[in-house]
């Protein structure tokens, strides 16, 4: 049923199913009945695994009506439909990159250090792979070795790059980009940005401005945003896209990390408490450790 990538995956939740579902699993077999003290010590779980406390309360909501609806009795059948609340929770996946509507420019913003540039990389190489052509945009031009780190993966990946010098105005390397992607007949055309969330105003105006040159000069792209966030900081991570959202609109997430913490349930906090998407997690250091994400494989793989 599942891929190369589901054990993978479920190596990379290894920690984050020591936290939640061995004590789940705890929980309903020490359970007698399905009563209050069952749920509370669900809750306890679901709110440790970092699935945050407002998802947790609508997590045994739902819960509830399921058992209720079904009129389940015994504890050990609890865990089927905790898994079905949270595919649910999560919907359904949207992610298909074997049919993208082309032409398409990604945005990609995040602050330093969740793995912006890797991640980029990663996705180019597998669109790529499904016989796309691909141009990535280095316009993260203020972090020192960002352009260069770009230029490694771009090289890594076999996909084209344009980049200025350090320092360069973004909007200018995106303006340059796009003329290269419609000369080049690119399909997909990949932007890595800044994230300095410390300077928002700065922040807003500079993704503006790229805004406005590829709506001025590429009108037919289909435009899509991603935020990169580390799974390893938990809710954090639902506090750093918070902060974006005030700056700029999300279409998806690009989740990294999720191999090295515990707090893989921060997946579910996402989609409940901002309502995106989460449509790339990255479970290791290699070119094929970023794919699309699946709500039924993560939550399998999470149980």
């Amino acid at each position: 049923m599942f891929g190369k990538f589901f054990n993978k995956l479920k190596g990379g939740l290894t920690k984050t199913r020591d936290t939640f579902t061995e004590k789940i699993t705890e929980v309903l077999n020490l359970s007698v009945t399905i009563d209050d003290e069952m749920y509370e010590e669900l809750e306890e779980v679901l709110i440790m695994s970092d699935i945050g406390y407002e998802t947790t309360v609508d997590i045994i909501e739902k819960l509830k009506d399921k058992i209720k609806e079904n009129k389940v009795k015994d504890p050990s059948e609890v865990k089927f439909y905790l898994k079905e609340v949270i595919i649910e929770i999560l919907g359904e996946s949207t992610n298909d990159i074997k049919n993208i509507v082309t032409p398409k420019v990604m945005l990609v913003i995040g602050v330093n250090g969740v793995g912006k540039t890797t991640s980029i990389g990663k996705i180019a190489s597998r669109i790529k792979n499904e016989n796309y052509k691909v141009l990535l945009a280095a316009a993260d031009t203020f972090r020192a070795a960002a352009i260069e780190q770009l230029e490694i993966w771009s090289k890594r990946a076999g996909v084209a790059i344009v980049k200025h010098q350090e320092g360069s105005d973004p909007a200018a390397v995106v303006f340059d980009a796009v003329q290269a992607a419609k000369a080049r007949n690119v399909d997909v055309l990949i932007c890595d940005t800044a994230g300095r969330l410390h300077n928002k105003k700065n922040l807003m105006n500079e993704l503006e401005k790229i805004n406005r040159v590829i709506a001025r000069e590429y009108s037919e792209a289909n435009m899509e945003t991603l935020l990169v966030l580390d799974a390893t900081t938990g809710q954090n991570a639902v506090q750093q896209a918070k902060q974006f959202m005030e700056v700029c609109h999300i279409d998806g997430i690009i989740l990294t990390k999720l191999d090295g913490t515990a707090k893989g349930g921060v997946v579910i906090s996402i989609k409940s408490q901002l309502n995106i998407p989460v449509k790339f997690i990255g479970v290791g250091e290699g070119i094929d450790d970023l794919q699309e994400f699946d709500a039924r494989e993560f939550v399998e793989a999470l149980f």
